[in-house]
């Protein structure tokens, strides 16, 4: 059929990668001896590293200032559920920026939209063109029909499930979901207009940023303001798991059939409820996953060791994903309310997954960032 060869290749090919990063089995996390030396003997220029707020730049509202510093990037020792593409852990110099308190919300995207007109991609008819590029040579155009403006939505089960391998399980292509309808053409966002703004892609965010004279976080920048401070924990509140309801929105029961609502709720949240982080953040684990500016490369971690520090790194030059080599894809980060400690343990600060650029889902938002120089142009 026309439309599962279009649900199974366009749509799910990120997820292939997202869910089959989550499942990856675990490896023991460590770095030579000979490693460790090589990075020791590099030195970065850290004279000037911005820390301070600077004094002639007033707080924008809704942001915190992040102050500048190095730090240990990448998957701790203890992190049990760690995965390759976590490491090794390496040395990152960043300089202070300013970044949202909380992901954006309905209510800023809606303000966003009334002013430009702006369309996202959920809400425009697919163009086949731009889609057979990332496909599988010879893969059939699907019927008009199919062919429709939405966006990918979750739903539960209704039995446990032997095999989380198997996504289309509970993920469904929806024709008319899109942010203003998050879980299909008969929802809305009435009434959740401090809710982060979900199916929105990589274009869909870098439209809000332009306008709001902002920028998409770099992974490094997000890691960094996700840790808060806090150097060689496995969450920004320490290492214990047991006390992840008190400070994030995600799955508790059994995924994908039950969800106990332990930490109060079942789909997204209203931002800022849960505790922030020590830099004032909120939201950095669980609720939506956010966007970063940064090509998804698992081999990244990698080549940074044969670097040493290096100062605001921009991610890798160019994607790549051994599992999914028709696309380009960007760094994700933080997790998700679907994140569970059985299925997708992405709550973690050292936690990244990958998607396609015109990717929207349920799940899926942002936040903005600014360098200094960007505020005193």
């Amino acid at each position: 059929m026309a439309s599962s060869r279009f649900f199974k290749y366009v749509y799910f090919t990120t997820l292939i990668v997202m869910i089959g990063s989550c499942v990856e089995k675990k490896n023991e996390i460590g770095t030579s001896k000979k490693e460790a030396t090589k990075i020791q003997s590099k030195k970065v220029d850290t004279i000037g590293l911005i820390k301070k707020l600077p004094s002639n730049i007033k707080l924008p509202d809704g942001m915190v200032w992040v102050p500048g510093g190095i730090f240990k990037q990448g998957a701790v020792q203890q992190d049990a559920e760690a995965m390759q593409h976590e490491k090794p852990a390496h040395e990152v110099a960043v300089d202070g920026f300013f970044m949202d308190a909380t992901p954006v919300t309905n209510a800023k995207f809606s303000e966003f939209v009334n002013e430009t007109g702006y369309v996202t991609i959920a809400e425009r008819v697919p163009d086949w063109e731009e889609l057979k590029q990332q496909l599988p040579e010879g893969t059939p155009k699907p019927h008009d029909s199919i062919l429709q403006p939405g966006s990918l939505i979750f739903r539960k089960t209704k039995t446990s499930l032997p095999n989380l391998y198997d996504f289309s399980q509970w993920w469904s292509w929806s024709i008319g979901a899109s942010w203003k309808k998050p879980e299909g053409p008969n929802s809305s966002i009435l009434g959740r207009e401090d809710h982060p703004v979900v199916h929105i892609s990589y274009e869909d965010a870098l439209a809000f940023c332009k306008w709001a004279n902002r920028r998409l976080p770099t992974e490094a920048e997000w890691e960094y303001a996700a840790r808060g401070g806090e150097d060689g924990t496995t969450f920004f509140w320490g290492n214990d798991v047991s006390e992840l309801s008190k400070y994030s929105n995600t799955w508790e029961g059994e995924f994908p059939v039950e969800n106990t609502k332990k930490d109060g709720f079942e789909g997204s949240s209203p931002v800022g409820i849960f505790p922030a982080n020590a830099f004032g953040l909120f939201d950095m684990a669980g609720n939506v996953w956010e966007w970063t500016g940064d090509w998804y490369n698992p081999n990244y971690y990698q080549e940074l060791m044969t670097i040493g520090i290096v100062r605001n790194p921009r991610g890798a030059k160019e994607p790549f994903n051994p599992t999914n080599p028709y696309v380009k894809e960007k760094v994700i980060r933080g997790g998700s309310f679907l994140c569970s400690d059985s299925y997708c343990a992405s709550y973690r600060i050292s936690a990244r997954m990958a998607s396609t650029m015109d990717s929207s889902m349920g799940h899926l938002g942002f936040r903005t960032v600014a360098s200094a120089d960007m505020l005193t142009k």
